[in-house]
């Protein structure tokens, strides 16, 4: 027994970081700009402290639950702003309402704790977006709901910076996990601008990990949300429109 743990531990380590060089755990060239945005952030991470996710994406055929049913929006509810989600056929459309705050479809289970999630998403128009993952809501005396917690990130194309697949800290201290490093090259191409994108999050107990389209992006430890429910977010602005399918969740 205890050479099956010595074993599995020994695995896990080795999917997350050891296989790189320090050169990996730098931000890279093309991410610099970004750095001054950023170095004053709550959240933000050493660069060599970063854990590097180079496990496979986990297998998405077997003992999934769909959380859209194709018919409409029943299990689900909106936290936030007033923007739109539509249930048409396979897929929940998300639309921009200029003036709104950025509105969270949210699911009415909210304790998932140890998962398997993933959704495919294509950007009819071009905006922010992403995935709460362990997602919480708060409500002041006003009655105005902030969703907070760690969102899988989608950004709109206009940013530039190509953090798909990164994981945010949505209301509570921004970027826990930035895709700037040089080891996250492959991510930071892997999204397709015109097509479906997949992006899978596993999380078991305080280590979440992330993938868009099967290539590795995050890995991230934390003790702080453990539980929670998930989101499909269309973030506040002028314009924008995002596709949802294939919503799907394996409890662990």
């Amino acid at each position: 027994m205890k050479k099956k743990l010595l074993l599995a531990t020994s695995l896990i380590a080795l999917s997350l970081a050891p296989l790189f060089s320090a050169q990996d755990n730098q931000i890279a060239e093309s991410q610099t700009k970004w750095i001054a945005n950023y170095e004053k952030q709550e959240n933000v991470p050493a660069p060599e402290s970063m854990l590097i996710n180079t496990a496979p994406e986990p297998s998405l055929k077997k003992d999934f639950v769909d959380l859209y049913n194709g018919k409409n929006l029943d299990g689900w509810t909106s936290y936030g702003g007033h923007c739109t989600f539509e249930a048409k056929g396979d897929v929940i459309i998300g639309t921009t309402i200029p003036g709104s705050p950025s509105t969270y479809l949210s699911t009415l289970k909210d304790d998932y704790t140890d998962f398997i999630f993933t959704a495919e998403l294509k950007w009819e128009i071009d905006g922010n977006t992403g995935f709460m993952f362990r997602g919480q809501v708060k409500e002041d005396a006003k009655g105005k709901q902030t969703v907070f917690g760690p969102q899988a990130e989608m950004e709109a194309d206009s940013k530039k910076r190509f953090w798909s697949g990164g994981i945010y800290g949505q209301s509570c201290g921004g970027w826990y996990y930035p895709l700037w490093l040089n080891a996250h090259e492959e991510a930071r191409n892997a999204v397709n601008r015109d097509g479906w994108n997949r992006i899978t999050v596993k999380s078991k107990g305080k280590l979440s990990r992330t993938w868009i389209n099967g290539v590795p992006a995050a890995a991230w430890r934390n003790g702080e949300y453990l539980k929670g429910f998930f989101s499909l977010q269309i973030h506040s602005g002028k314009e924008g429109s995002v596709h949802f399918r294939n919503i799907k969740v394996k409890e662990l």
